[in-house]
């Protein structure tokens, strides 16, 4: 039988047996009916991104457990909530005036050379905390400790820099990854109060700070040692500030209003359950919140973005929170059950990390070329800001009004952002430019998003 040239390999050869006409295709041979790699699978199939998402998820997950931990150990031991709020909040303050400094060095020196000494320096606060605790120490002395835990890096910041290192230029995958991110921080902050307050319980009060002090650090180790997929630093960013960059203010008040959503909702939830004698409820019941926001962060993560820009699913995703931000209210006040307030709560939290996911994409589409770090951790920043001022107006609410009435404070932040968000669409409009700005990344792709 002739043989096939190496010219021929990919075209039937033709040969006659007895009265038989025999084809022969020597065409490379694939599997009928396999399946395309789904959009996760693709993206984790890039070599490195493994080992730092696991890396990053263990670093992550204490970011939930360390306020639960701290209120329950000062609480505990000390018997003032008073005192374990205020020592918690100090260290929320803290954090929003350190944090943009720290992800300024580490977009200008590196994750790795950065990140890792302020982790360190960041646990020996905690473990500080835990032994004035411990040992009786005055008041001042948790302030103080607490105060040192500001310098944590903002480690989901440096996963989405990392991922938009990886995926310059491909949008959709971009998509993809921001969509992960979000869904893991959402995970994460469900399951690190859970984690905390069985530890705090089951074993001694500052085992949650400890436990958590130990896997942030175990955490940022191992994503550090990732120098592969480590984004280049810029020791001179070209750019400016990404505070001063065109667009970014509007944004950063769209994530603080997103904020007030959050920590008011928190608030009222806790007071509303306990109003109505199941304290120990209020946990499970957040937890479905976050739960329906990570279910929806990966769903849409795996759908292909929409031919319209992230800039015009802005307004859709904030006016869908927006709406379904009031079903706790109507639950709370038309029913005054805590089962329905909790799925109420789990189809709310839907609209949360299409939100995130699409606000994080215009703030890196947004900052300036190499110092996307610090752009990102200015979101969080203003997020923060944002919990601590709802949870504030949530609590204000809850003691001059009643647990139900806490409810129209979310609903009011959520309609605050959305009122921003057209506010500069409507100031833009007639001059056709985009609301927020035009991108300050020379390497914006122009892939639809």
């Amino acid at each position: 039988m002739p043989q096939p040239t190496s010219r021929s390999r990919d075209t039937p050869l033709y040969t006659v047996t007895a009265d038989t006409l025999v084809a022969v295709d020597f065409g490379p041979r694939t599997r009928r009916g396999s399946r395309a790699k789904g959009p996760y699978r693709r993206l984790f199939a890039l070599p490195g991104t493994r080992a730092f998402t696991a890396g990053n998820l263990i670093a992550r997950l204490p970011m939930g457990m360390f306020s639960v931990s701290a209120v329950v150990m000062i609480a505990g031991t000390r018997g003032s909530y008073a005192l374990a709020g205020a020592v918690t909040a100090t260290g929320l303050a803290a954090t929003a005036v350190v944090a943009p400094w720290t992800a300024r060095l580490v977009d200008r020196y590196g994750q790795a050379r950065v990140a890792l000494p302020a982790t360190v320096f960041a646990v020996l606060g905690s473990l500080a905390l835990l032994l004035c605790v411990r040992h009786g120490a005055p008041d001042w002395t948790l302030f103080a400790s607490y105060a040192a835990t500001a310098t944590t890096p903002n480690t989901g910041g440096m996963s989405r820099a990392r991922w938009a290192h990886l995926l310059k230029g491909n949008a959709e995958a971009l998509h993809t990854a921001n969509s992960f991110e979000q869904a893991a921080d959402e995970l994460c902050f469900m399951l690190g109060p859970v984690l905390a307050a069985f530890l705090c319980g089951a074993f001694f009060p500052e085992a949650g700070t400890l436990v958590g002090a130990v896997l942030l650090l175990t955490g940022v180790l191992l994503f550090t040692a990732q120098r592969s997929t480590e984004p280049p630093v810029e020791r001179r960013p070209s750019g400016r500030a990404p505070f001063r960059a065109p667009g970014m203010r509007p944004l950063l008040l769209v994530c603080l209003a997103t904020g007030a959503v959050f920590g008011s909702t928190e608030v009222v939830t806790l007071a509303f359950a306990d109003a109505r004698g199941h304290h120990s409820a209020a946990g499970a019941v957040l937890a479905l919140q976050a739960a329906g926001s990570c279910v929806a962060g990966l769903v849409y993560g795996a759908m292909r973005p929409a031919a319209a820009s992230a800039r015009s699913r802005l307004p859709w995703c904030l006016a869908a929170m927006t709406t379904l931000m009031t079903l706790p209210l109507l639950a709370a006040g038309l029913t005054g059950s805590l089962l329905v307030l909790a799925g109420a709560l789990l189809v709310a939290g839907m609209a949360t990390a299409p939100t995130m996911v699409t606000t994080m994409t215009l703030v890196q589409r947004y900052t300036p070329e190499g110092r996307l770090n610090e752009g990102m951790t200015l979101a969080v920043t203003g997020l923060l800001g944002g919990i601590a001022c709802g949870s504030a107006a949530g609590g204000w609410t809850v003691e001059h009004a009643s647990a139900v009435a806490g409810y129209l404070v979310p609903v009011a932040a959520a309609a605050t952002a959305l009122l921003v968000c057209l506010a500069t669409l409507a100031l833009f409009e007639p001059s056709h430019r985009f609301p927020f700005g035009p991108s300050n990344r020379s390497t914006e792709s122009r892939a639809p998003h």
